[in-house]
């Protein structure tokens, strides 16, 4: 028995050499994609390009340079689109905007929510879609944008811009400036997504922060002083009325209805990089206001684990899977190095259940020395090397996400950030497990539906309730 066990040990031996140099591998180059972005991102900050831009105080009830239609798909919010509806339009004071609500004919209470927060105000147009819900996100943006169109040839007055909201959304009261100012020398702007911390979810739903406030201060940064196409997030952002006309005509060509492919789980992703790829011009604008609060769209995310891996999955399968197929690669260097960043969360999950397989792996082996039945053997130079340069880019990796998340939410919170760093893991691993799954039905010919979180509260609801606390 105890020579079996050897045996067995020995053989464990092998396996942990084999992934701890296959994660180490996959570690480094990570890392060293990691550290072109931070360098560049250093530059932009040192040269006064990296830093956000204030604002003038009364920018926001400054007028439109062309009218705005404002686009929400709804599916089952009637307990966030009544909110969202009023608080749009008291922080948006401007007169020449529309905004387009989109519910479902069998979702009576969002219907009836949407119509009560309207309150006849002209500005708010519901457009029941006349198919059962859920289709997909990208087909109730499709209605939408036929009813807008609709409204345009009946008006004779066309729209200069179309925003892109969603309803469990908050909007900055220069958010709609901001884009319309944007739109003048751009044909695609997206304004960055600051996540709400929630007290009963500091893990789940705060990794949402520590993630969204790096990527939207440094990530997308750095995405546009390359002049590479920026993604869409699908809040916040808004396009020119002819990018959007020319997206449309190509969907159209392709045998397509509207701009928005209702196949695609992240519309919201590829629209954004078709924009470049028709020859238009996408802009990240990072700006504060007057007071020095980021000009963002605020919104709670998935507070429970199993919420925030759906919705990964969604993220990983549209961007990583779907974007391969339907995008393909592209020939220009930033582009593609852009391409790999995006779809590497297959990758990414893999390497990460490899690290972590390893760390169980490390405490069978030591429980195997312990009992005497195992001598360790020691890291070639090679390998030893590699797992220092790992554990220097994780320090690294993890200063940043604390800086960037105290500078945004506090120092605790900065702290926090770096402990919820294996929650994050997590989520990526199981995310990235079911995304390839969810793909692989695809393949076999299940059809893509509006797989969508639920939303119990609107941030504006219960920021108020905790001011007043």
């Amino acid at each position: 028995m105890e020579s079996w066990l050897r045996d067995g040990f020995d053989l464990l031996q092998l396996v942990r050499h084999e992934l701890l140099l296959f994660a180490a591998f996959w570690f480094i180059v990570g890392a060293a994609d990691e550290l072109a972005v931070d360098m560049r991102w250093l530059w932009l900050l040192m040269t006064g390009r990296g830093r956000s831009r204030r604002l003038p105080s009364g920018v926001e009830r400054m007028e439109l340079a062309g009218r705005a239609a404002v686009i929400v798909p709804a599916w089952r919010e009637a307990d966030v689109i009544g909110a969202m509806i009023s608080h749009t339009l008291q922080a948006w004071s401007q007169r020449d905007f529309r905004l387009y609500v989109g519910c479902y004919c069998n979702d009576d209470a969002t219907l009836a929510a949407a119509i009560d927060a309207a309150g006849g105000d002209p500005r708010i147009r519901i457009v029941v879609h006349g198919a059962h819900g859920p289709t997909t996100k990208a087909d109730c943006l499709n209605r939408l944008y036929e009813a807008l169109s609709a409204d345009e040839a009946r008006s004779g007055v066309p729209f200069r811009s179309v925003v892109m909201q969603d309803a469990e959304e908050m909007v900055h009261p220069a958010a709609l400036l901001a884009i319309d100012r944007g739109l003048e020398d751009a044909d695609f702007v997206q304004l960055p997504v600051r996540p709400e911390l929630q007290k009963h979810s500091r893990w789940v739903a705060g990794h949402y922060a520590d993630e969204f406030i790096e990527a939207h201060a440094k990530d997308m940064v750095v995405r546009d002083s390359l002049g590479a196409a920026i993604p869409g997030a699908g809040v916040g952002c808004g396009f020119s009325r002819a990018a959007l006309a020319s997206l449309a005509r190509m969907r159209r060509d392709g045998g397509e209805a509207g701009p928005f492919a209702p196949d695609c789980l992240t519309e919201d992703y590829e629209m954004g990089v078709l924009v470049a790829r028709e020859g238009g011009t996408g802009r990240f604008l990072r700006l504060r206001d007057s007071s020095g609060a980021l000009v963002a769209t605020r919104s709670f995310f998935p507070a429970r684990l199993e919420d925030a891996v759906r919705q990964k999955t969604r993220w990983i399968h549209g961007i990583a899977f779907q974007g391969w197929d339907r995008l393909g690669w592209h020939a220009l260097p930033v582009e593609l190095w852009m391409a790999l960043r995006d779809r590497r969360g297959p990758l990414t999950a893999l390497v990460l259940t490899i690290a972590y397989a390893q760390i169980l792996l490390e405490g069978v082996m030591l429980l195997g020395a312990a009992t005497g039945l195992h001598r360790p053997e020691p890291l070639s130079p090679l390998l030893a090397t590699m797992v220092a340069l790992t554990v220097t880019a994780f320090v690294w990796r993890a200063l940043l996400r604390f800086g960037f998340t105290a500078r945004e939410y506090g120092v605790a919170e900065g702290a926090l950030a770096v402990l919820r760093i294996p929650i994050a893991n997590l989520v990526a691993i199981l995310a990235g497990r079911r995304a390839f799954a969810s793909y692989l039905r695809t393949l076999a010919g299940e059809t893509v539906r509006w797989e969508k979180t639920a939303h119990d509260v609107h941030p504006a609801i219960a920021l108020a309730r905790a001011a007043t606390a």
